[in-house]
């Protein structure tokens, strides 16, 4: 994993007064010596036509003030860190859908690291909906950090998931790329990296077979995934105390694990899949992101493909709402 030497951070609302993800950047930064980028995406507020009365304002002016007063706001974020040492850049754009603009930015910056606000939402149907987090998640080739926790982070225990049996069809490849990531925000943040492993048994007891035999490939298929495990971990430095080798649902067992350790980051892979793959694999990343406590950290496979159109979509153009009666 290169060094970290550009992040983005993702700001939705520059008017906001509490910014935890633009602190939590602001520490990884200050760590690696990194340089920092504020963007707001200026989606949520689309162009009218049609205004009522035959009034219609010089859109290229509207735009501009628009963007002024954006701007200005997140200069104001970033001054006091500029006061700390860091090196900031601020920048606002037209563009949409949000986790496009986000993910389009910050390759066209070269950044290393994309640092987003959780916001938090209950919904159902999650197989069937998209929302920015997800989507970010989703689509972007490089790691996301979703800070869901406004505590700014104090020697972090950072909990890597890996899957060295790849039940999910991850590439083996990946689970380094996490432990490397991980080892190197812990190391960075003097923190301790910690490692787990979700395996699942025979789901029912085989039919025709003792108790005893059902016990025994239990204990075979949990010997398997321990060497496995082990395996993967070999090129690092994590003690047997810090692996933590679980049986159970993924999403449940990993939160759990990251309850148990008081886990700050949470650094897992994900890959992009169509179809029913896609959706099974979807809501068990959605389920986590739910679960979780702490910040969440996604890693794509080196070979990830960004499937995001490189060309800006500008304004979003909306009909002016009607007037009241």
């Amino acid at each position: 994993m290169a060094a970290i030497r550009r992040i983005l951070v993702a700001i939705k609302d520059p008017a906001s007064r509490k910014q935890p993800a633009v602190t939590k950047a602001a520490q990884i930064a200050a760590a690696f010596g990194s340089t920092m980028e504020l963007f707001h995406d200026m989606t949520g507020t689309p162009y009218y036509t049609g205004f009522p009365g035959g009034l219609v304002p010089d859109p290229h002016a509207v735009r501009r003030e628009h963007r002024a007063a954006r701007l200005d706001q997140l200069e104001r974020i970033a001054a006091p860190l500029r006061d700390r040492g860091l090196f900031v850049t601020s920048a606002a754009e037209w563009d949409f859908p949000a986790h496009e603009a986000i993910v389009r930015r910050a390759l066209k910056i070269r950044s290393d690291l994309i640092v987003a606000q959780h916001h938090p939402r209950k919904h159902h149907l999650t197989l069937f909906l998209s929302f920015t987090d997800w989507e970010l998640l989703r689509l972007s080739p490089l790691p996301v950090l979703l800070v869901k926790s406004s505590r700014p982070y104090q020697h972090p225990v950072v909990l890597a998931a890996v899957d060295p049996l790849h039940t999910f069809g991850k590439p083996a490849r990946l689970d380094a790329r996490i432990l490397r990531l991980g080892a190197t925000i812990a190391e960075g943040l003097k923190g301790k990296l910690h490692a787990v492993h979700v395996y699942s048994t025979l789901p029912v007891p085989i039919i025709g077979a003792d108790g005893r035999m059902n016990v025994q490939m239990q204990r075979e298929i949990a010997d398997i995934a321990g060497a496995a495990f082990n395996a993967v971990l070999r090129s690092t430095k994590i003690p047997p105390p810090r692996r933590h080798l679980v049986e159970g649902d993924p999403a449940e067992r990993i939160a759990a694990v990251a309850r148990k350790t008081g886990s700050a980051i949470v650094v897992m892979g994900a890959v992009s899949r169509s179809g029913i793959r896609r959706a099974f694999i979807g809501n068990t990343a959605e389920r986590l992101i739910d679960e979780l406590r702490s910040d969440l950290l996604v890693v794509k496979p080196a070979n990830f493909t960004a499937k995001v159109p490189r060309a800006q979509r500008g304004v979003r153009i909306a009909p002016s709402p009607a007037p009241p009666p």
